[in-house]
């Protein structure tokens, strides 16, 4: 047996001693008959040799997996996924929450001073319930959208608030209604002089927090007072199947024109993002609507279930698939 074969041969026994049978390096130096240190060597020399396969068996793992998954699918920078057993939709909303005020912390928790640009959402505000209280004022929280519903109630839901209120960061808030009466006054609302300021703020931000609300009857956006009955039908009809920031998208992501999003005063939100955009939703009423913010390419991060994890990989999946179509005849009329 060569030298070299020798000490691989070796190697792996002593991987196997480590890795597999739970001793020490001083219980393999004794049982290989070599000196600690030249144990401690031959389990390094056998990672080195890509000998050592780890599998990891928890759902977790799983989780972590589907992260990687949708991160190279969607084009990702950070992916939590939160794993699901038999939980109630409340049960998801809290590991989501969970998972999300960890995600938030690691930007809060910086000591340079941060522009952290907010949405606002039900899930936005139960995650930043779970953030630990944090000292840092020369943080700046920035709205980028209107707080005020339709009967001119303020949204308890406007998560840059509570924010400050957890930091002492200062608290900027957009000067004007989610969604104007008409178009006319939404352009008054956004060229008042307190609007651009907060505008230009949202537009240096150095990360932005997002919702993905769902589209349909009794939808945040409806329960909360901000379109009527009347708009969520023109919007589903239209094809919208989710929101951001109050704007209408369909499955594809795509941006909705309608009369009701004319009417909308959020700030702008780009695709693809130009800082970090970190989106924060799921359970089975937002399935659609997370598929559809990554078709459209709106985030850079995503906090999620497994749930609809799978689901968004499986969506990408099935549009990847070549559907066949029946063959035209030459005297069909081409679509225009």
């Amino acid at each position: 047996m060569s030298r070299s074969n020798e000490k691989l041969d070796l190697a792996t026994r002593a991987a196997w001693l480590y890795y597999v049978a739970g001793n020490t390096q001083n219980e393999i130096a004794e049982k290989l008959q070599v000196s600690r240190p030249v144990a401690q060597r031959l389990v390094a020399f056998a990672v080195e040799k890509n000998l050592i396969r780890v599998r990891v068996d928890h759902r977790l793992a799983d989780c972590l997996a589907l992260a990687d998954q949708l991160s190279k699918r969607y084009g990702l920078a950070m992916c939590e996924v939160v794993p699901v057993d038999s939980d109630s939709a409340d049960e998801i909303d809290r590991k989501l929450a969970v998972a999300g005020a960890q995600v938030m912390e690691r930007y809060l928790s910086e000591e340079r001073p941060m522009v952290i640009a907010v949405s606002s959402g039900r899930t936005l505000k139960a995650a930043v319930d779970q953030i630990a209280q944090l000292e840092r004022p020369q943080h700046r929280l920035v709205s980028m959208v209107g707080a005020i519903a339709q009967d001119g109630s303020s949204n308890r839901y406007d998560v840059a608030l509570h924010i400050s209120e957890k930091t002492g960061g200062k608290h900027f808030l957009l000067p004007a209604p989610l969604i104007a009466d008409n178009e006319a006054e939404r352009a008054q609302w956004c060229n008042h002089r307190l609007y651009r300021i907060v505008e230009s703020l949202s537009g240096d931000a150095d990360v932005a927090f997002v919702g993905i609300g769902n589209m349909g009857l009794n939808c945040p956006l409806h329960e909360d007072g901000f379109i009527t009955s009347a708009e969520v039908r023109e919007l589903m009809q239209l094809g919208a199947i989710a929101e951001m920031l109050g704007l209408p998208i369909d499955a594809n992501g795509q941006r909705i024109d309608s009369a009701t999003g004319r009417r909308v005063t959020s700030v702008r939100l780009d695709s693809p993002p130009k800082r970090p955009t970190i989106g924060f939703a799921g359970g089975e009423r937002k399935r659609d609507a997370v598929i559809a913010a990554l078709r459209g390419g709106w985030l850079s991060g995503l906090v999620t279930d497994e749930q609809s994890a799978r689901a968004a990989l499986a969506a990408e999946d099935a549009q990847a698939t070549p559907k066949k179509t029946a063959r035209r005849s030459t005297t069909d009329p081409l679509p225009r």
